[in-house]
């Protein structure tokens, strides 16, 4: 379980450093990809989950989660949740570390970037329209749609006996680009609770220059919508036994 518990968290790392990075690189002023938009972001964030599997994978963590959602599902899926907590406490400090490492990497830019939510978005989500109900429909929709298609990319029926090496992490950061094309607008698609509370904790803690508040008031809905619609798609995977 130490290795892939350790696969966890440095796929998760990876996760968030090149994720949160094409973010910032997007919206932080003086990048030379300031303004690129929404098409480099959700690309970015495809090729992020793409390495952050494979590293996963190469570290020890032939599941390569990375995503407490998705551990949630399987262990619905499956009846078995052992490893629920040691997965999301890796998945958890990876996203942290993650976090930091990208503030680290711009670190002359946030003084140079006056709006303070940009500088949020560079960590965790915001919604487009403020809407508790609506906000939370749209994560519960886009992690279903995370989690069922996972399972079944990889069940049986398409996968057969299994993919060749590593082309499973292709079709899974194909997945996530389309979220974020067709689904992604309405909250940023955090669709992780990892992704989007860890980076939060990050923002708060992190020394960022003139940074604002770290948007609490939010903050419950990329982590229990994510959480629900795992669940929810955890439960249709076992009724399809998949």
């Amino acid at each position: 379980m130490l290795a892939k518990c350790l696969g966890e968290f440095m796929g998760t790392l990876i996760l968030i450093l090149l994720g949160d990075g094409v973010v910032a690189n997007v919206l932080l002023k003086r990048s030379k990809a300031e303004g690129a938009g929404w098409m480099v972001i959700t690309a970015g964030w495809c090729f992020a989950v793409m390495a952050g599997v494979y590293v996963a994978v190469a570290c020890g963590s032939p599941d390569a989660h990375l995503n407490p959602a998705i551990t949630f599902g399987f262990g619905i899926q499956s009846g078995n949740f052992s490893k629920l907590v040691p997965y999301v406490v890796a998945q958890m400090a990876g996203a942290f570390a993650g976090a930091t490492l990208v503030w680290l990497h711009f670190l002359p830019h946030w003084k140079e970037t006056e709006d303070k939510d940009l500088k949020l978005l560079c960590f965790s989500t915001m919604p487009a329209i403020r809407n508790f109900a609506a906000n939370v429909i749209s994560e519960i929709i886009g992690t279903f749609v995370l989690v069922f298609v996972v399972g079944a990319i990889y069940s049986k029926a398409v996968a057969g006996t299994g993919f060749v090496p590593g082309f499973g992490a292709y079709l899974v950061a194909a997945l996530v680009w389309g979220i974020g094309l067709s689904l992604g607008g309405t909250t940023g698609y955090a669709i992780n609770p990892a992704r989007d509370l860890a980076p939060r904790i990050g923002h708060a803690l992190l020394p960022i220059s003139g940074k604002g508040p770290s948007g609490w008031g939010y903050a419950v809905v990329p982590v229990v919508g994510p959480l629900i619609g795992g669940g929810l798609a955890g439960m249709l995977l076992r009724a399809f036994r998949f």
